[in-house]
C-alpha cells in the first residue's frame, strides 16, 4: 500500500507539473507570468478529479469490503468447524440460532472484520453442503480438498495439507498398508462421512466397498465415530485431526479416545486443502476478488494454521495436517 501511495503522489506531482506547464505558455502568450501560488487555468480541475479518483480507485483495491453477507452452509468438521445446536429451537422460527466456532469459523470472523467482510454461517449435513455449492446455494464451500468437479463450480484457495488415514479401535488385527488390504479384508465393515472426498483411489475404493456390501455412509463424523464405538464399524477414513477432534468434544465418544488406532495408507497422499469460492452464486465480480484477497492473506499469514494448533493436540495433527509445502507438522 505504501509502495502505491508513494506512486499515486508522484503522479500528483507529475500532473501539477503539467498543468502548471501548459497554463504557463497560454499566460504567456496573454503577456501574463504565472506565479507560485496562482491558479493555473481550466486544467485544473481535471486534474484534479482524475487523481483523486485515481487515488480512490487504489484506496479500494487496497481495502476491498464485500457489498452482502457471505453464506456458507458447513457441517461439523472436527475443531475446523464446530457446531453447537440450538435444542430449543423451533422448527418454524429462525434456523440461524446454531453457535459455529472452530478454526475456519474463527478466522474468517476475526479477519473478515478487518477488511469489512462478514460470513453468515448454517448448519448442514456434509453431502447437502456439497450439492448447495454445486447447485450455486451457497457462496463458499470449507473445508474441502481440492478436486477437478469442484474446480468447476469454483475458485480454489489452498491453505494447508492434509491426509486421510484409516481409523479403527485398537486390535490384535494384522495393520493394512494400502486401500487393496482393506478391499481384501472382507471381514472389515467400513463407516465413511457422505461428501468427504480425498480422491480417485478414495472413491474406487467406496465404489468396490458398495458392490461388497460393507460400506456404511453417515451424515457426520460424530455418527461415524458412534457406530466405531458400538461395533457396527470396525474402520473409517478420514484425516485423524477431524475424528480426534469429534472424539474429544463428544462426551459419549471420549471414552474411546485412548483406545484409537491409526493407520497411514501408502495411497491416500497429502492433498491441499482449503476454502471454494463459487462461481455459480450471486457472488459479484468484486466481492469474488474481494474474497480471494482475504483468503490468500489468511493462508500466508499463518493466521489459520495458528488456530488450528490452538484447538488441535499434537498427536491429533501428526501424519493428518500440516501447513502447505512442509515436511513437518
Amino acid at each position: 500500500m505504501k509502495k502505491r501511495l508513494s506512486l499515486m503522489t508522484k503522479l500528483a506531482r507529475h500532473c501539477r507539473t503539467e498543468v502548471a506547464g501548459g497554463a504557463s505558455v497560454v499566460e504567456r502568450k496573454s503577456g501574463r507570468k504565472v506565479g507560485s501560488g496562482k491558479r493555473v487555468g481550466a486544467l485544473a480541475p481535471f486534474a484534479t478529479a482524475a487523481f483523486s479518483a485515481l487515488l480512490f480507485g487504489v484506496a479500494s483495491v487496497a481495502n476491498a469490503e464485500c457489498s452482502r453477507p457471505i453464506t456458507v452452509p458447513v457441517s461439523p468438521t472436527g475443531t475446523a468447524v464446530i457446531i453447537i445446536k440450538d435444542s430449543s429451537k423451533d422448527p418454524g422460527k429462525d434456523q440461524n440460532k446454531d453457535q459455529f466456532s472452530g478454526a475456519y469459523v474463527d478466522v474468517l470472523r476475526t479477519e473478515g472484520k478487518k477488511e469489512g467482510c462478514s460470513f453468515v454461517f448454517t448448519s448442514v449435513p456434509r453431502a447437502r453442503q456439497e450439492l448447495m455449492f454445486q447447485a450455486g446455494q451457497a457462496d463458499l464451500l470449507l473445508p474441502a480438498t481440492r478436486l477437478q468437479q469442484r474446480d468447476e463450480a469454483g475458485s480454489f484457495v489452498p491453505m494447508i495439507s492434509v491426509r486421510a488415514t484409516m481409523i479403527s479401535l485398537d486390535s490384535a488385527r494384522p495393520a493394512l498398508h494400502n486401500l487393496q488390504d482393506l478391499l481384501d479384508h472382507r471381514e472389515l465393515k467400513v463407516a465413511l462421512v457422505r461428501g468427504y472426498d480425498y480422491g480417485d483411489t478414495y472413491q474406487i475404493t467406496l465404489n468396490e466397498l458398495k458392490k461388497q456390501n460393507r460400506l456404511l455412509l453417515e451424515a457426520d463424523p460424530v455418527s461415524v465415530g458412534r457406530l466405531l464405538a458400538a461395533g457396527v464399524a470396525d474402520v473409517t477414513i478420514m484425516t485423524s485431526a477431524i475424528f480426534t477432534g469429534v472424539v474429544q468434544m463428544d462426551s459419549r465418544l471420549q471414552p474411546m479416545h485412548k483406545k484409537l488406532r491409526y493407520e497411514v495408507l501408502d495411497d491416500l497422499p497429502w492433498i491441499d486443502s482449503g476454502i471454494y469460492i463459487s462461481n455459480r452464486s450471486a457472488l459479484g465480480a468484486e466481492d469474488k476478488a474481494a474474497l480471494q484477497q482475504l483468503f490468500e492473506h489468511i493462508a500466508k499469514s499463518g493466521a489459520l494454521w495458528a488456530a488450528i494448533r490452538r484447538y488441535d493436540q499434537p498427536d491429533a495433527m501428526k501424519d493428518s495436517i500440516r501447513p502447505r509445502m512442509s515436511t513437518k507438522p
